[in-house]
């Protein structure tokens, strides 16, 4: 097996006293191949360290998204200036979000949420540039978030039909919804372009007091050969820098 890519999510390990230059060059230094959705002034120094930015958002608002027909001119402006920004600083993902549903049935939000990421599709594949549509609990972080189960994002996906449209599986956030992480992940792994981390319950450490055994996940993953990235988007119960280290050691598969 392949060793496993890993990132790290910026604000969740740049806090409590942890500067921009001591967490590049600290993950840097474990063997992080990316750090992603950093602020766009430390975009030079993490290329500068080697390191890739492994994610940005794509468009504005995560409850206001692509299952609205009215936000499309808008999201649409938003990611075709966002890809220009990634072939800039070659960042492989910005992530997109299906909003809120607001009433909207399944099948509507889905029909709306095709049609606008069909729009962006061609000019991502012609940028080189994935667009990983994020999935989310509804059940505790983000109520009404309609992209909330592996089902509806992969239909999605498929009936967008490009390369270039992927599904961030979050993996703390599908298993407050649905669990069946390994099953779910071989199964769909040829439409997931990204990943997230973080213990279940409470959005912290990859640890022994939470409910997900990620060093299982780890292997599932790096045995179907899959070469995207997976980020740690936790919040560290101590030292994040610590917490940065123990995190990658978890996913150290080979």
């Amino acid at each position: 097996m392949e060793p496993i890519r890993q990132c790290a999510s910026w604000g969740c390990f740049c806090r409590d006293g942890v500067t921009p230059q001591q967490l590049v060059t600290e993950a840097a230094k474990i063997g992080y191949a990316a750090l992603e959705m950093p602020p766009t002034e430390h975009y030079d120094l993490i290329r500068e360290h080697g390191l890739l930015i492994g994610t940005i958002v794509g468009h504005a608002s995560l409850a206001d998204g692509l299952n609205k027909r009215e936000n499309h001119d808008r999201i649409e402006g938003e990611i075709l200036a966002n890809l220009d920004v990634a072939v800039r600083y070659g960042i492989p993902n910005l992530i997109v979000l299906s909003g809120n549903r607001e009433g909207k049935s399944e099948i509507e939000g889905a029909e709306n949420t095709i049609a606008i990421l069909s729009r962006v599709a061609k000019p991502a594949e012609e940028k080189g540039v994935n667009l990983v549509l994020e999935l989310l609990n509804s059940k505790v972080d983000h109520h009404d978030y309609q992209c909330d189960s592996t089902s509806w994002g992969a239909h999605v996906v498929r009936m967008v039909g490009s390369p270039r449209v992927k599904l961030l599986y979050d993996i703390y956030h599908m298993q407050i919804m649905e669990g069946d992480i390994i099953r779910t992940i071989r199964d769909h792994i040829d439409l997931i372009g990204h990943f997230h981390t973080a213990g279940n319950p409470g959005r912290r450490d990859l640890d022994d007091a939470q409910e997900i055994n990620y060093r299982a996940v780890a292997r599932a993953i790096a045995e179907t050969g899959y070469r995207g990235l997976v980020g740690h988007e936790l919040i560290p119960k101590g030292d994040p820098l610590e917490c940065l280290r123990a995190s990658f050691e978890v996913f150290r598969v080979a």
